[in-house]
């Protein structure tokens, strides 16, 4: 059976193109590899009904996309733990702080501090988020690292270290490895006083849970979306594309979305696209990165003061609180490797073992605990975009772009904040086929 369009991928992005592109009347097919929708946004639910959110959790107020399509769906906008009140910990081999300054400041280094975000906030004014090659000096700032160029300005250590212990905590790789251009451009995308904004990118969160999001584009698709079914082959031609799949089976299409993240996409075979537009998707790079969550009976770290948030230099990059009892934590790629050195059945420890550094041997007795290790994960083989120096120059302007009848959304497709960029790819893409019949 020949359908109109067949999308690779049941995550946010292939279920928000999918959504939309039946609604404007196609005939649509979703081909997902897992035996359940959602990609990087899945949930569970405890005894006594709270959810856990094992993957994404949060957006901001900039993520315009999302919003209205989680108000579409019927579902309910509401502050995230940005409005915890307390003291942020940070946690560093010589030493445990909370609230402001960190621990490792010293006389001069917090007004260092502020000169060199203003001027690295003014930078990004320079910079087209949508058209960052155009920049008049592109080449020399993707060629520079973020902190390569805090050096430049005179940053003192103490500065350079609380940048990077910030970035580290977002798990999109260190500031040594990740390109400026790429950085002023997601800074110019959502802009802010500094480097991140977490109120403006993480200060809410779907009150029915993130994965929700996913699960009810999926019961408007119903039908529509086949689980347990990779993909090993595309053969793109206008007006006739084939979808051969792990096992041999072949399906065909008008036009062809890939909603996959780049680094499953690359075990794909694809005829028919042209040499660029792949030499840019294969360009692209992704975090090796790990999510993990612990549940509690209560939020005990409120008794010291705390609200759960942290930047850290363990294993762990950050923490943050998701929910009553809930605490979230991201591994960075720096990081990613110690977990996969050890027996599996002592990650948790291990995991468990930076938390009680930060909030007391409480933290080492959760009722449940899950990690999950999105870097190795044959389906997502990472987290969010990766932009080391040189990258975003070497994927060029062809990034995002669409060569029907191939397509591409995902959150690797856009600038930042991986379910906006999924939700707002996905639909724009839909808009894109559906123009183009």
């Amino acid at each position: 059976m020949n359908h109109d369009v067949i999308v690779l991928g049941a995550g946010l992005a292939g279920l928000a193109a999918a959504r939309d592109l039946s609604a404007g009347g196609a005939d649509v097919l979703v081909l997902e590899a897992r035996e359940r929708v959602g990609g990087r946004v899945e949930q569970s639910v405890l005894p006594d009904g709270r959810l856990v959110q094992l993957g994404g959790e949060v957006v901001g107020r900039a993520h315009t996309a999302y919003l209205a399509l989680a108000a579409e769906l019927g579902l309910t906008l509401v502050p995230s733990y940005v409005g915890e009140p307390g003291r942020m910990a940070r946690a560093t081999p010589e030493g445990l702080s909370t609230g402001e300054p960190p621990h490792w400041f010293g006389p001069g280094d917090e007004a260092d501090h502020q000169q060199v975000t203003a001027e690295f906030v003014a930078l990004a004014r320079t910079v087209d988020p949508h058209d960052p090659w155009s920049h008049a000096d592109a080449t020399a700032l993707d060629n520079l690292s973020v902190g390569a160029w805090l050096r430049s300005r005179g940053a003192s250590a103490a500065v350079v270290r609380l940048w990077e212990i910030g970035q580290l905590a977002l798990a999109s790789g260190s500031y040594e490895r990740t390109s400026l251009l790429a950085a002023l451009r997601k800074h110019a995308a959502v802009p802010g006083d500094g480097p991140y904004d977490y109120e403006d990118w993480e200060g809410l969160r779907v009150a029915e849970g993130s994965a929700t999001v996913a699960l009810r584009m999926a019961g408007e698709l119903d039908g529509r979306i086949r689980l347990g079914a990779p993909v090993e082959e595309l053969t793109i031609r206008p007006g006739h594309c084939a979808v051969r799949m792990a096992g041999g089976e072949s399906l065909s299409a008008d036009a062809v979305v890939s909603a996959l993240p780049v680094g499953p996409l690359r075990s794909v075979t694809v005829d028919g696209v042209s040499d660029a537009r792949m030499s840019s998707l294969h360009r692209q790079r992704q975090a090796v990165a790990a999510k993990f969550t612990a549940a509690y009976d209560t939020s005990f770290w409120r008794h010291q003061g705390l609200n759960g948030l942290s930047e850290c230099e363990g294993v762990l990059g950050s923490t943050w609180p998701q929910s009553e009892g809930i605490l979230s934590a991201l591994i960075p790629p720096e990081r990613y490797g110690v977990l996969l050195g050890m027996p599996a059945a002592l990650r948790d420890r291990e995991l468990l073992g930076d938390i009680a550094r930060l909030y007391g041997d409480e933290a080492l007795r959760p009722f449940t605990s899950s990690l999950r290790m999105w870097g190795t994960d044959p389906w997502t083989q990472g987290y969010v975009t990766q932009w080391n120096p040189g990258d975003v120059m070497a994927v060029g302007p062809l990034h995002g772009t669409h060569e029907p009848p191939f397509y591409v959304c995902g959150s690797d497709q856009w600038v930042a904040g991986y379910m906006e960029g999924a939700v707002r790819t996905g639909r724009a893409t839909a808009r894109e086929v559906l123009r183009h019949g």
